[in-house]
């Protein structure tokens, strides 16, 4: 009787030091979220050629060398559509340009990945219906994804220009586009309004995979979505999609099995994981109109364990949207496109 006293005794002290770790993580957790920021923010960052207004940044990407960041913004404004302004854009560590491209590719670009060989991948994000889209529609552009090399030539294109579809020759506005190591194509299609689902294209654009979609598809259940806004792939090959309107990222097998659904990173609207499994993720909606009781900011953590470890808040009167697109350097800087405030800003770490 004394042994078994004795070992009841261990499992009650292990499990009340576990509780209480559990306790102090959460606690950290808490503390994180509000108020730990260890970043000092340089707003309106980078500077294009003359001088001229940078529109809203919907993209940012670090170039493979290392030295460099590419951004993709809406040619001085909220829209490329009969703009001869180039949207793309090669930013050195002072935030000079020194290369632009893309001039009359894009009506409303929106999604951006850079793959392995270094060629982008942009999106046209504007659904049927949506006004912004409409000059686009006029030039018979939209609902497609462009690949095209850092000389600005084009090459491939998915879906039909100006034709939106459910199909897996069309798209609805698709909203980002993830180009994988082994030249996969991950898109999600499409924005506000649009068809609601992920999907996965071979290198040639054959269609391997469906994810939510179909008629009426809006939906909160699992592996299903409502404005799926960003995709990211971690170190595991596993697939963070920014299912924004459900306020929750969803995470995939490569095989599309539903893995974890995560609530913690508030309503997030882009995703970025770097090499080490660092995730950041852009809540720039949160607050009383959609997502009441979070704040809005970038969220820091751990995309292994899910815990979130820094907050970045938004300290400014909401003014629209506020980050949705962002990425981050070798070095750690956060670079992070503010939609609302049209306004581009880079975070740098000012202390441990």
């Amino acid at each position: 009787m004394k042994n078994l006293n004795a070992g009841a005794h261990r499992v009650s002290a292990a499990w009340i030091m576990a509780c209480a770790a559990l306790a102090a993580m959460l606690a950290g957790q808490a503390t994180a979220q509000a108020g730990d920021n260890p970043y000092q923010v340089i707003y309106n960052w980078g500077e294009l050629d003359g001088g001229r207004a940078m529109g809203i940044v919907t993209g940012v990407q670090p170039d493979p060398d290392g030295e460099h960041i590419w951004i993709l913004e809406r040619c001085g404004t909220n829209q490329c559509a009969g703009s001869s302004l180039n949207p793309i854009h090669k930013l050195d560590k002072e935030g000079r340009a020194v290369k632009s491209i893309g001039a009359g590719l894009f009506a409303w670009p929106h999604g951006f990945d850079i793959d392995d060989e270094g060629n982008f991948w942009v999106t046209e994000g504007a659904p049927a219906g949506d006004a912004r889209g409409e000059p686009g529609a006029a030039l018979g552009m939209g609902h497609q994804v462009v690949k095209l090399n850092q000389d600005g030539e084009v090459l491939m294109r998915l879906g039909e220009a100006g034709i939106p579809g459910d199909d897996d020759k069309h798209f609805n506005g698709p909203a980002a586009v993830l180009a994988a190591p082994n030249g996969e194509i991950w898109i999600t299609d499409g924005h506000r309004g649009g068809n609601n689902r992920v999907m996965k294209f071979s290198s040639e654009g054959n269609l391997l995979l469906q994810l939510g979609g179909g008629i009426d598809s809006l939906s909160r259940e699992a592996s299903r979505f409502n404005d799926p806004h960003d995709i990211k792939m971690d170190s595991q090959g596993r697939i963070f999609v920014a299912d924004r309107g459900n306020n929750r990222l969803q995470i995939f097998s490569q095989a599309g099995e539903l893995l974890d659904i995560w609530t913690q990173f508030g309503r997030p609207s882009g995703i970025w994981i770097d090499p080490n499994d660092k995730i950041l993720v852009a809540d720039g909606m949160s607050g009383a109109q959609w997502n009441r009781g979070w704040e809005r900011g970038i969220r820091i953590g751990d995309a292994k364990t899910g815990w979130v470890t820094e907050f970045i808040p938004d300290y400014e009167v909401p003014n629209g949207s506020g980050i949705e697109f962002l990425a981050s350097d070798i070095e750690g800087n956060i670079y992070a496109g503010q939609v609302g405030r049209q306004r581009f800003e880079k975070y740098v770490r000012a202390r441990p």
